[in-house]
């Protein structure tokens, strides 16, 4: 994708005029914010603009200096600006690949938080089983970027892990990496309780939800149906001793959430409407998506939860993610969380390479 000198050059003049707008003495503390949000996200972009351009300059000009226009010029200096030039012409298309990357169009929900879905699916206590070993996966992914990760809520199986588990990721980039997860995930492997050592396939479903802000879904309290009721279950000596378990229902959508895991009535109805808003705004953007890309399917795969999208055999200690056809021997380590980035960095570089592909196609 060939990037103009004329579009560089706007970048480069938009990010200085934003700069300087930030100086202004009479410059509203509001503005300011808008501001500085613009600023922080056309640097990059500038940054890899100017580079491309240096790189340009200087090609143009060891050009010049090699082709001999200059009656004077020394044979050694022309020799080693054709050496140079060769150099810069390696190092460009990284260059102007990097900008064409900046430059594709954002995902809005890409900055936000994530509310994480598991559940356990065909497989009976071994698909619970699995999806623990998936809630820990995340756990140790989120712990090596740096992020937090915060239980909503937990419905455990007798024999271990989850029926159900849900988290709210919070930190830098999180639904842009996390957002490849959504969709089964399969597990071969001999279960404990197996004594004849027969290979089992089990599956959990794993939903990725960006969160949205409160201004960004707009609940009506005559839209929502909430009941109150006492807890039951795993939970420790407060269930069945208070009326603190909530269910709401959304009616226009149907969705209904149920919270129990807090004491407080009050802290139930507040997770409850947190993974409420995150499905209703999910559901938005998957509307607006449709609508905008048609039935176009992206490379990394639609994000249809119906999908497999990846398969973790122990037996022979691979992992297969099927969007990509990349398989990776080094199940143990993926599922200890850090190893999980080269999967996902696949993806994402996958995705990058598919949506540039389509800008080549439309330029």
């Amino acid at each position: 994708m060939h990037i103009s000198a004329e579009r560089i050059a706007q970048i480069e003049a938009r990010r200085d005029e934003v700069q300087a707008s930030m100086t202004r003495a009479d410059l509203a503390p509001e503005e300011f914010v808008r501001l500085s949000k613009e600023y922080a996200e056309i640097e990059p972009v500038a940054k890899a603009a100017h580079e491309v351009r240096r790189l340009r300059q200087e090609l143009s000009a060891l050009e010049y200096m090699a082709g001999g226009e200059d009656a004077d010029s020394d044979p050694l200096m022309r020799e080693m600006a054709q050496e140079e030039m060769q150099l810069i012409k390696s190092r460009l298309p990284d260059a102007e690949r990097a900008l064409a990357l900046q430059l594709l169009p954002k995902d809005a929900a890409d900055a936000r938080p994530a509310m994480l879905e598991i559940r356990a699916g065909t497989g009976g206590d071994e698909a619970a089983l699995f999806a623990g070993d998936l809630f820990r996966m995340y756990q140790r992914y989120a712990d090596a970027q740096g992020w937090k990760m915060e239980l909503i809520s937990a419905n455990a199986s007798e024999v271990g892990g989850y029926k159900e588990v849900v988290a709210s990721v919070t930190g830098t980039g999180v639904f842009a990496k996390l957002k490849f997860e959504s969709g089964v995930h399969r597990v071969q492997r001999v279960p404990v309780t197996e004594s004849g050592g027969r290979i089992h396939t089990s599956a959990a479903t794993v939903a990725v939800l960006p969160e949205p802000e409160e201004v960004d879904v707009q609940i009506a309290d005559s839209d929502l149906k909430i009941d109150i009721y006492r807890a039951s279950g795993a939970g420790g000596q407060h269930v069945n001793t208070t009326d603190s378990a909530v269910r709401i229902t959304h009616l226009p959508s149907g969705i209904v959430v149920t919270q129990q895991d807090e004491r407080s009535q009050h802290k139930n109805k507040a997770k409850a409407m947190q993974v409420l808003r995150a499905r209703l705004y999910e559901m938005e953007r998957e509307r607006a998506q449709s609508e905008q890309a048609g039935a176009r399917k992206a490379m990394v795969g639609s994000g249809d939860r119906s999908e497999r999208i990846r398969t973790y055999n122990f037996p022979q200690g691979r992992v297969t993610d099927h969007r990509i056809n990349l398989t990776l021997h080094r199940l143990p380590e993926i599922l200890e969380g850090p190893g999980l980035s080269e999967v996902i960095d696949a993806l994402v570089a996958e995705d990058e390479a598919a949506r540039l592909a389509q800008l080549d196609g439309v330029a």
